[in-house]
């Protein structure tokens, strides 16, 4: 929760760019209500994603309030049905609605072109209506390539050698979403495919968290943040997806930076993927939302 403070005292400038306060004007007249976050689920493995994500945005002691979707141009068969049916809302049921702040995930897609896709074209459309009816999105992954080309029309480029590890990050400006973080960031990645770091710079987005071997790797716009790489993922989740690989024949190095001697895999994120998801509930959606949506 917020720390009240008078806005006049010294303390107040300071804190105000790396804490999360408000001042006492705004807590007479504040109420209080569950944080509405749309979660737009693109992984095949539904369940498993939501375990991830639903356990990083617990972490607050603000009250959020879930909803689910999943696309109608294309429904997997790695989901149960009745799980989809009993959990998820489609976009036709959303729309006309308001949200403080929504997730769109990443997709084992990345090796096709945007427009190949088959649900691209309702991709786009849940993007646009977020611009106008949500607060603030995160995108992970594949859905950060997404949308950075949708919103600001920055190109994916496919890699030869698959980004797949964990990698350390060093933070290149300082902001609000960062605070409280250690000077060397660690983030999983699992992605073929990377965007046109020059075209960041031209569209003169802020480019947050950068990796020697993973590129540029955090990004923020005006009210939206990009995460190339799986900040959500569980300590056992790169381990799944390079036994999956083998089994399936692919010619793919183990995953950097993962295991310790005994090949058993290492948690070393979980407490930086804890603090920038809350602090994106905290100073990019709760800070920020208007009370009445």
């Amino acid at each position: 929760m917020p720390l009240i403070i008078p806005e006049d005292i010294p303390a107040y400038k300071l804190l105000d760019k790396n804490a999360f306060i408000i001042g006492t004007k705004r807590a007479v007249s504040q109420d209080i209500r569950p944080l509405e976050i749309l979660i737009i689920n693109l992984m095949p493995i539904k369940i498993e994603t939501e375990n991830q994500i639903l356990s990083l945005l617990a972490n607050s002691p603000l009250q959020v309030n879930i909803t689910l979707l999943s696309t109608q141009s294309y429904i997997g068969s790695n989901t149960p049905k009745s799980h989809l049916d009993k959990f998820y809302v489609n976009f036709d049921e959303i729309k006309g609605k308001n949200f403080d702040g929504s997730i769109i995930t990443g997709a084992p897609i990345e090796h096709l072109e945007f427009k190949e896709v088959i649900y691209w074209k309702e991709i786009c459309d849940i993007m646009k209506y977020l611009k106008k009816h949500c607060t603030s999105s995160i995108y992970l992954c594949w859905g950060a390539m997404a949308g950075l080309y949708y919103l600001h029309n920055i190109k994916k480029i496919n890699l030869k050698e698959k980004i797949f590890g964990v990698f350390e990050h060093k933070i290149i400006e300082s902001d609000l979403i960062l605070s409280g973080l250690d000077e060397i960031i660690y983030m999983p990645h699992s992605r073929y495919s990377s965007i046109d770091e020059e075209q960041i710079e031209k569209n003169k987005l802020k480019v947050l968290l950068k990796g020697d071997k993973s590129g540029i790797s955090l990004i923020k716009d005006e009210k939206d943040i990009f995460i190339l790489g799986h900040p959500e993922y569980a300590k056992n989740t790169l381990l799944l997806e390079y036994e999956r690989d083998i089994q399936k024949g692919y010619n793919i190095k183990e995953p950097y930076n993962y295991f310790d001697k005994d090949k058993n895999p290492i948690l070393s994120w979980r407490s930086n993927s804890s603090v920038i998801f809350a602090n994106w509930l905290n100073f990019c959606v709760y800070q920020n939302t208007p009370f009445i949506l």
